[in-house]
């Protein structure tokens, strides 16, 4: 390695690895986020100073099990490794990450890159737990074995840092650059003979009590075919149970915030189009949809304690054969569950999809999942229509109704995709492969970063997107002004007001009313929007304060029911916010996909919204 250039390192392991959690550790604030060059993959690369006064830039890739790369994200891997991508000189060492607790796939990893020439260092990391579970592994002998040298960590609490450290300034300075070797993608005969050479050296540095761990105690009740299925319903239930109640004091407390800001305002500002920008346009459009940040927050937090904890690969697991029955590959199910924060993050995460055709069914079934966009909307229109009462054991109607809407998200994501896979696309589902992590304690730390990332995202999106379409809305909500004759509210005679009455007659057959047209619009941009248009348009409306501090019982005064269960019947299908197309658009490499997804999914909003409203007004009559 040059004495002079700055050392790049790469980590390389497979996913749930821990390779995050040391990159985090290694960097710490010292990292950005990008994508690599001609490719939607996204890379976090940043930089740490050794206990030598050596500056090392690291890059954290994408997991993977084997440089045989079958997805996207595997093939960035491969091709960071060997060097492949024009422009970039390859990594000068190769920083391998294992999971002390599942050393298989890690040494078969391990040996496959050692053919490669790379300078290799081994990271065991999550040593602790695997001495918890009564594990001992003998690092001389894993280090022997493998002619690598071997560092044991715990990245989440920085244990073993400091000799990784030491371990990164020694390889440095005694390894100079070398050339990749001619690598070539193994063969099924060679595949064979690196898996039974990491299975003699796993038994030479590995003694591990028979079947006495945690995990398989643990596994024989959570991966049972019936109670497993039955302990995971009842989760996800708990979990939106909580979403809709823990939330409604933080919820409280901001609204307040937003009542007496809004109470300021009054009080300070004469009447005018000023104080109607600020209280009409800021306080009760982006106030409507930052009161709901507390519930988001809550859905993050518990599918981050999934995922840390390793019951998410669990779960994969579960629903491998309902999601089997429905056409959808086994590992679809990460994707789709992170869907329920966003679907942009869900849609990037279908690279760990092999084939192309099941990675385009779950890329096009991914926005019916129900996204905390979606949140603001239901709240709404729950709150104002359902009544807050205990119906059953406990149990909130209201929470009820929210579960309710996320399971027909979900049903309706399974008929899609059984549509696609059996009229569409049909061929045979390839088998569902899937390595178990073992059991751990969810890191304090990561939980806190991620979600204080989901709170500066959120709050940046409100403060630039949300706020920016406000006053756009605010403005053509009350420009022109009434006339002096008018007898009407003044948004009427608007040019929001003219656009929401033409388009009127297009949705008046699905019970919507004009002001609901003009929420629609926005909402294209950022579904949250919606609420935020809405609670501009009726406090322009002359609807008084209850307009700007309740949103929920002006609603109730102006629809009916049958309008209520229709606009949420048409958010359930309705199209993802336009980041979505586009995210779908790079995925896909095609206009012709996000096409697709739009066209199919306003189609579904309409015809839903359009049997709700019938339907539910012919009950009610």
């Amino acid at each position: 390695m040059s004495a002079t250039a700055t050392p790049v390192i790469a980590l390389v392991g497979c996913p749930n690895s821990g390779k995050t959690a040391l990159f985090n550790a290694l960097t710490g604030s010292r990292q950005k986020v990008a994508n690599y060059p001609g490719v939607t993959v996204e890379r976090r690369a940043g930089a740490f100073v050794t206990a030598a006064g050596r500056r090392i830039q690291v890059l954290d890739l994408p997991g993977t099990y084997s440089l045989r790369a079958r997805s996207p994200d595997e093939a960035v891997t491969r091709d960071v490794v060997l060097g492949r991508f024009v422009g970039e000189m390859p990594p000068d060492a190769l920083l391998v990450v294992a999971d002390a607790t599942n050393l298989r796939l890690a040494l078969r990893l391990v040996l496959e890159l050692k053919h490669t020439g790379r300078t290799l260092i081994l990271a065991v990391n999550m040593i602790d737990i695997a001495r918890r579970q009564g594990a001992e592994i003998d690092l001389k002998r894993l280090e022997s074995e493998l002619g690598v040298p071997v560092v044991a960590t715990v990245a989440v609490r920085k244990g073993g840092i400091a000799d990784l450290l030491g371990q990164i300034d020694r390889t440095i300075d005694r390894h100079a650059p070398q050339a990749p070797a001619d690598w070539h993608e193994p063969n099924a005969d060679e595949l064979r003979a690196t898996h039974h050479e990491a299975e003699r050296i796993l038994k030479a540095c590995l003694a591990r009590p028979a079947d006495a761990s945690v995990t398989a105690r643990i596994d024989q009740v959570l991966l049972h075919p019936v109670a497993g299925i039955l302990i995971l319903l009842a989760l996800l239930f708990l979990i939106f149970q909580a979403v809709f109640t823990w939330a409604q004091p933080a919820m409280d407390l901001i609204k307040n915030g937003f009542d007496a800001l809004a109470g300021v305002v009054d009080a300070t500002l004469p009447k005018g189009m000023l104080h109607s920008l600020i209280t009409d346009g800021i306080i009760a459009g982006v106030g409507s949809v930052l009161v709901f940040l507390p519930q988001i927050l809550l859905l993050f937090f518990f599918i981050i304690l999934l995922e840390d904890s390793g019951y998410m690969a669990r779960a994969a697991f579960l629903m491998d054969r309902i999601m089997g029955g429905a056409g959808l590959h086994g590992r679809a199910f990460i994707p789709l569950l992170s869907s329920f924060a966003c679907a942009i993050p869900g849609i990037m995460a279908t690279r760990v999809i092999d084939n192309r055709r099941d990675r385009l069914t779950t890329i096009l079934v991914a926005p019916l999942m129900t996204c905390s966009a979606r949140i603001p909307v239901y709240t709404l229109i729950i709150s104002a229509f359902v009544p807050a009462r205990t119906v059953w054991a406990g149990m909130q109607l209201q929470g009820l109704v929210m579960f309710a809407l996320y399971a027909i998200g979900i049903l309706s994501a399974l008929t899609v995709a059984f549509v696609l896979k059996r009229l569409v696309w049909p061929h045979d589902a390839d088998p569902f492969l899937l390595e178990l992590p073992g059991y751990k304690l969810p890191s304090v730390q990561n939980l806190v970063f991620g979600l204080w990332q989901r709170t500066t995202i959120f709050l940046r999106r409100a403060g630039t997107i949300i706020f920016a379409l406000m006053v756009v809305i605010w403005f053509l909500s009350s420009v022109p002004g009434a006339p002096p004759e008018a007898t009407e509210p003044a948004i009427n005679y608007s040019i929001a007001g003219i656009v929401g009455h033409w388009l009127a007659p297009l949705l008046a057959p699905i019970g919507f009313n004009w002001q609901i047209a003009i929420a629609l619009i926005p909402g294209l941009a950022a579904r949250e929007v919606a609420v935020a248009a809405l609670g501009t348009v009726y406090a322009i409306a002359d609807q008084g304060e209850a307009a700007k501090s309740a949103l929920g019982p002006v609603l109730a005064a102006n629809w009916s029911l049958p309008t209520a269960l229709a606009l949420l019947a048409w958010y359930i299908f309705a199209p993802q916010c336009v980041a979505t197309l586009g995210v779908i658009r790079r995925e896909t490499n095609s206009w012709r996909w996000p096409a697709v997804a739009f066209l199919y999914m306003i189609t579904l909003a309409y015809l839903a919204a359009f049997a709700t409203y019938h339907i539910s007004a012919a009950l009610l009559s």
